[in-house]
């Protein structure tokens, strides 16, 4: 339905010329949206989705050896598509303090992002609703440190800003002015609190993602928190036991129609072409999500048969098997440390590993050696390839 210009235009005064700042109506849309058999379908069979992938915790024997890689691999491509180039690999080293591949600048970006995430779960748990004060929290965090630390991290920018381009008058998009973020804000957290009215959970966070990127309410960092709240909404709403829905990949493979879609929402009213592609987003991505646990358990239990035949050997070896899950890229130092088991058993037990096949030494050095689980970071890497490397 097309319903019109969504807010108003304000002439701004910036950087020595006038543009023109778009200033979003509050939610919910005006009208109603249009609920199709066609899109109430498709919402019916996102909510499906989730619901298998929500119980994929009761297939994997411990949920947190998935999660711990799963937020990682999402870390790598929701700062990809603003331009970083580390790779998951990059940040497994990074993480245990070995050279990346790629400038420490961009793996330290990735490296926010999964502590941001957390903190914000943290946050959650500990009772604080999704607010503007667990904005402001998250994004200190993610902003802490490396690029964009020096862009007022955890507070409500001051100054304008702008999309695409290189000032505001040739810009693609130009955001609500300085003075208006607060009142926008505020406004997008009573519909996350359902005020005026109740809103679906998923329907709200389809909603809610295209108002906060419409209102770019910080000076960076605004594209990746706009996605972590689509899955900390779910994860407070007990929509996901587990924070497993991440929109990232779909959003980097459809990029150009992604942007084409928030503009026509702004410009247009189109808010149902939104839905139908958010929708769609959630069905192929949570189906992926449960298609790769389920890879990795087959992979895991082959492993474990593999090891079984090892025979005194095998209770230490699956000990170190089971670290490597979750530390897919481990030194000898971690695995001892993860297991509490000694040195020179962590190390037979990876001889055992390698002689099977499951690990592969990235180092030739006698102390701190490091060794990568290279089946399962292939399965968690797919999708996250940098070109050229």
């Amino acid at each position: 339905m097309k319903r019109g210009l969504q807010g108003r235009y304000v002439t701004i005064s910036t950087v020595g010329e006038k543009a023109q700042a778009f200033v979003p109506a509050p939610l919910p849309p005006r009208p109603p949206i249009d609920w199709t058999p066609e899109l109430r379908s498709k919402f019916d069979q996102a909510l499906l989705a989730l619901g298998r992938l929500d119980s994929v915790s009761t297939l994997l024997p411990d949920t947190s050896l998935f999660l711990y890689m799963y937020v990682r691999k999402e870390a790598v491509l929701s700062s990809m598509i603003e331009g970083t180039q580390s790779s998951l690999s990059d940040l497994l080293l990074f993480e245990l303090d070995q050279e990346p591949g790629v400038p420490l600048d961009d793996v330290r970006e990735v490296s926010n992002y999964v502590a941001a995430l957390d903190h914000g779960l943290r946050l959650l748990e500990e009772g604080l609703p999704l607010s503007l004060r667990l904005f402001r929290e998250i994004h200190g965090v993610l902003l802490t440190k490396g690029r964009g630390s020096d862009q007022t991290p955890g507070e409500f920018r001051r100054s304008q800003n702008w999309i695409g381009g290189t000032r505001p008058g040739n810009a693609a998009f130009v955001p609500p002015p300085a003075e208006e973020v607060l009142e926008c804000m505020s406004k997008l957290e009573l519909f996350l609190h359902d005020q005026p009215e109740p809103t679906p959970v998923l329907f709200k966070a389809a909603l809610a993602h295209v108002q906060f990127e419409t209102i770019h309410p910080f000076l960076d960092g605004n594209g990746r928190l706009g996605r972590l709240l689509i899955v900390l909404l779910l994860c407070e709403q007990k929509v996901l036991r587990e924070p497993m829905l991440y929109l990232s990949l779909y959003f980097k493979m459809h990029r150009q129609y992604y942007y084409e879609l928030l503009n026509n929402v702004r410009i247009t009213g189109d808010w149902e072409a939104w839905l139908d592609f958010f929708a769609e987003a959630v069905i192929v991505t949570a189906t992926q999500a449960v298609e790769t646990a389920q890879q990795l358990l087959d992979m895991s239990n082959q492993d474990r048969d593999k090891i079984s035949g090892l025979g005194r050997a095998a209770t230490s070896t699956l000990q170190v098997h089971r670290a490597l899950m979750e530390h897919p890229i481990a030194t000898s130092g971690l695995l001892v440390e993860k297991t509490g088991i000694t040195p020179a058993t962590v190390n037979k037990a990876l001889g055992h590993l390698e002689q099977l096949s499951i690990v592969k030494e990235l180092t030739a050095q006698k102390r701190n050696r490091l060794f990568s689980y290279a089946g399962y970071i292939e399965i968690m890497s797919r999708g996250t390839e940098l070109p050229g490397r």
